[in-house]
Formats: C-alpha cells, sequence, structure tokens
C-alpha cells in the first residue's frame, strides 16, 4: 500500500471513530437502510472477490453494508472517426463484460438487479444488487442501435457524455478546442432520449452542459437522475450544478446524486491560483484563468487528465462532514426527496472518511451528527433512487 493510501486510511479511521462515538445509533441506522451509490467507475481485470487495492469490490461492499451499486460502463472521449469509435465500442464491450461477471461469477453474493423490485430483493437476500450503468456515448458513434442491445444486456441508466463533446451532446467539460457543438443536445441525443424512455432506462443528465440538462429535461417523459454532480452554489465549477438546474430537476421529479469527489466540494485557498500557475506552463496553457472555459479544452484527453489529476492535488482533503456540507445545501435547495448520494470511485472520488465502499457506515453517521432522521438518511441513500426508478419503469412503452 502507498504512503498516500495509508495516510489517507489513518486520517478515514479517526474520521470513522469520531463519528461512531458520537452518534452511537449511526450504525443501527445504517445496518437497516437500503444503501445505494449510484456511480461507480470499474477497471476491466478486476476480481471482485478479493478485497485489493481497489475502492469498490464485494468485501468492500459487505464490509460497508452497500446493498446496490451502479456500476459504469464508460470509456473515455476520443477521436470521432471510424476506428475511434471501433476501439471504443472493443473497451465498453469489455467493460460491461466485467460488470456482468460480478454476479455471474458470484451468484451467491451478488444479483444483476434489472428493476427496482431486483434491488430490493438481493437487499432482502443479503446480496448486492449490481446495476449497470453507460457514460459517454461515445462508443455508439453516430447511431441510436446500439442502445438496444446494452439494454438487453443490463444497462439501466445512461449518462450521455464525459469531458468532451461526441455525436449525442455538448459537454460540460469540452476538449479538443469546441466548446459548443450543438448548443446542448445533438439530433441524435434528443432521439436518445424518447428511445430511453420507451425502454425504461434512467437518463442520466451529470456530465451536459446547462443548455443539455433543461433540453433533457423539456424532452423526457421520466424522471432523470444527476448520478454524480456537485452544487455549484458550493464549489463554481463547470461540471457542478447551478440552483437553476437544481429547480428544474426537482420540478421533474428528479433527484440529483451529490458526488464524493473533492474538488467539487471544497473551494480552493486564495493562493491556489499561484501554485496552478507552473503546472498550467507546464501544460502550455495561459497562466491565468477564467471560468467556465480555462483553456483545458485545448488538451488532448490524455494531457486533460493529467493535468487534473496535477491541479487536484493541489487542493485542500476533502472529508465526510465537506460532503455531507454539499448535500445540506442541495436538501435546502430543492429538499430531501430530491438528493442522493454517490462516490465517483475509481475514478477520483473519494473524501476522508469514505475513501471506499467500506467506509459507507460514515457516511450515514455523519448524516445523523447533521440531523437527518432516520426517515431522510433513507431517501438519501437509495429511496429516492428506486423511486426515480419505479417512474422510469412506469414510463416505457
Amino acid at each position: 500500500m502507498s504512503l498516500r493510501l495509508i495516510a489517507l486510511a489513518s486520517a478515514s479511521l479517526l474520521v470513522a471513530t469520531a463519528a461512531f462515538a458520537a452518534e452511537p445509533n449511526a450504525t443501527a441506522i445504517h445496518a437497516r437502510a437500503l444503501v445505494l451509490d449510484s456511480h461507480v467507475d470499474v477497471p476491466v481485470t478486476f476480481d471482485p472477490a478479493v478485497d485489493g487495492d481497489g475502492q469498490v469490490d464485494l468485501p468492500k461492499l459487505e464490509r460497508g453494508q452497500v446493498d446496490a451499486a451502479v456500476l459504469a460502463v464508460f470509456v473515455s472521449q476520443g477521436l470521432r472517426t471510424p476506428e475511434g469509435y471501433a476501439k471504443a465500442k472493443s473497451d465498453a464491450d469489455a467493460k460491461l463484460a466485467a460488470i456482468r461477471a460480478v454476479a455471474q461469477r458470484h451468484p451467491d453474493r451478488a444479483v444483476l438487479a434489472l428493476s427496482a423490485n431486483d434491488v430490493e430483493a438481493a437487499a432482502k437476500a443479503g446480496k448486492r444488487a449490481i446495476i449497470v450503468g453507460f457514460l459517454n456515448a461515445y462508443p455508439f458513434g453516430e447511431s441510436l442501435e446500439p442502445i438496444d442491445a446494452y439494454y438487453r444486456a443490463g444497462v439501466r441508466s445512461f449518462g450521455f457524455v464525459h469531458a468532451g463533446n461526441n455525436a449525442y451532446a455538448d459537454s460540460s467539460r469540452p476538449s479538443g478546442g469546441t466548446k459548443v457543438e450543438w448548443n446542448g443536445l445533438s439530433p441524435l441525443g434528443k432521439a436518445a432520449v424518447g428511445k430511453l424512455n420507451d425502454l425504461g432506462v434512467i437518463i442520466d443528465v451529470s456530465q451536459l452542459t446547462p443548455d443539455g440538462v433543461f433540453q433533457t429535461l423539456k424532452l423526457t417523459r421520466a424522471p432523470v437522475v444527476a448520478s454524480h454532480s456537485g452544487v455549484r452554489g458550493v464549489v463554481d465549477a463547470p461540471r457542478n450544478l447551478s440552483d437553476a438546474e437544481l429547480d428544474a430537476i426537482k420540478a421533474n421529479g428528479g433527484v440529483v446524486q451529490v458526488v464524493a469527489f473533492g474538488p467539487y466540494l471544497v473551494k480552493p485557498g486564495p493562493d491556489f491560483a499561484a501554485k496552478v500557475a507552473p503546472i498550467r506552463a507546464q501544460f502550455g496553457l495561459p497562466a491565468t484563468f477564467a471560468k467556465p472555459a480555462d483553456g483545458t479544452e485545448v488538451l488532448s484527453p490524455a494531457q486533460r487528465t493529467d493535468y487534473s489529476h496535477a491541479v487536484n492535488a493541489l487542493l485542500p482533503k476533502a472529508t465526510v462532514k465537506d460532503f455531507v456540507d454539499s448535500i445540506d445545501y442541495a436538501v435546502k435547495r430543492i429538499g430531501v426527496d430530491h438528493v442522493g448520494i454517490a462516490s465517483d470511485f475509481n475514478h477520483g472520488g473519494g473524501v476522508v472518511g469514505w475513501a471506499n465502499e467500506g467506509e459507507a457506515a460514515n457516511v450515514t453517521a455523519e448524516l445523523v451528527r447533521h440531523g437527518y432522521s432516520e426517515a431522510d438518511i433513507d431517501k438519501l441513500w437509495g429511496g429516492n433512487w428506486l423511486r426515480v426508478f419505479r417512474k422510469v419503469e412506469a414510463a416505457r412503452r
């Protein structure tokens, strides 16, 4: 284990000890809740039965009493060429197979959940519900046809973009020099909304531009989910949702799953720009930057990832309290019925106190410390997401 992981684990243990010492009822509340993490990434090669270095596996899900997790079929944005699409589709197929294999290889411990009822049944049986999500339509190129096959294979949540525009929609974090291409959704993306509604797939609006979010809400006949988003009222980042977006998702009947991703939870210090300047120079970017565009759209996807990691390392470490503070903001704005919880593990997610799925109970302890009732905690952890899933199922044709 690296020194960084050891330090993070030690800090997490201190947070956990303090939280449970102060809130002994949190253990029982957590055990009774249906705990669902709405966005997790997985490597293709991981062994779900091994309690390894990754943030998510069956032992950690069991230790953290996490009943369900949405594991994402995710491929980074690349060149929009026939060759690029073919490589991305191959990678997506491999990721899909790896996710399905969790339940196939360990039927005594996990279930591939295709409905809200499946999720609840798995929890009652003491098994982990594995829900297949999808993020970034780039592997599907300029076609809607792959959606049907992926639905048959188990996909029940679908996000249009990641970091970079694709043939479906604009990204809140464009790359490659093109900031606005479709003014939200493309004609293909607009058609995808109806198709996903017809199938009974949850539409995930995380990563979209505000125009894309509002257009999706106008077109959909079912509630939506923002599977892993922060709130701009806490940190002004392009990926975070504005108050207007929060309000619109509430009006749609949807749910915002607040993400435990440090840079979206805590503001940088006053000397942050000075610290970032040499990193920007290293990547050939101007020394100063302004939001929402900061010049990173000229970087390649690989460069952008390296830049983001270097910059994020300069930010203060977010704690589980910071995470629940963002949940508080969303709850005060749109109500506890429209807010949920996501980790974004294995793709940058994790805070001190919730560094992996095995520490999920610390979130419950912090929610108790913030004054949330058991009924509200049930809604935040899984109840609200499952309510939306049922509404989506009822709206299909």
